[in-house]
């Protein structure tokens, strides 16, 4: 029922900006963030019984997964885009994917966690964790870098992201944010 309502809003939702130069250039100028699905981590959801502290029970990012989280650091540095913060799920594959862009200090927000499988209690709990997060980003400056899961990113954008993917969005002044694109891998 989620991934319906997400497609049906991505359906009649087309984002403020076009093509990808605005929208890195809106990343460079601030006042936006960045909410990301990890890169390439072959499968779906976690083997049964994994642990968050041990990334041999997780599923994880594959060798191109790792490439392209570095192709999207170097991205991010040749678009001259400041980065204030980079937060990220507890998970291995977002924390991996983080650590591989290279774009600062990262830190661990279990608000970011995935809820994959679970209640809607969770899922709401999860989309306020994501907001409350986005909420903390400057209207002004360096931005912040969000690595998360594709269920987070869908229930709090509405946007189905590949993996790698970008969600460029606007913070206004509420804290809200607006989706105003996405950048592929």
């Amino acid at each position: 029922m989620i991934r319906l309502a997400a497609a049906l809003l991505c359906l009649f939702s087309a984002p403020a900006f076009a093509d990808d130069a605005a929208l890195w250039r809106a990343l460079a100028a601030g006042g936006h963030a960045a909410i990301m699905r990890h890169a390439t981590a072959p499968g779906v959801g976690d083997p049964a019984g994994f642990k968050l502290g041990d990334c041999a029970t997780q599923r994880n990012l594959s060798e191109e997964g790792r490439a392209e989280a570095r192709a999207l650091g170097d991205r991010f540095r040749k678009e001259g885009v400041a980065v204030g913060r980079v937060a990220t799920s507890q998970w291995c594959r977002c924390r991996d994917t983080a650590v591989e862009m290279a774009l600062g200090e990262v830190v661990e927000d279990p608000r970011l966690n995935s809820f994959f499988g679970s209640d809607r209690e969770a899922t709401r709990k999860a989309v306020d964790g994501v907001k409350a997060a986005l909420a903390e980003t400057p209207r002004a400056g360096p931005i912040a870098v969000l690595v998360t899961h594709q269920v987070n990113v869908t229930a709090t954008t509405g946007v189905y992201p590949a993996s790698g993917e970008i969600v460029v969005v606007r913070l206004n002044e509420s804290g809200a944010a607006e989706v105003v694109g996405t950048l592929k891998p």
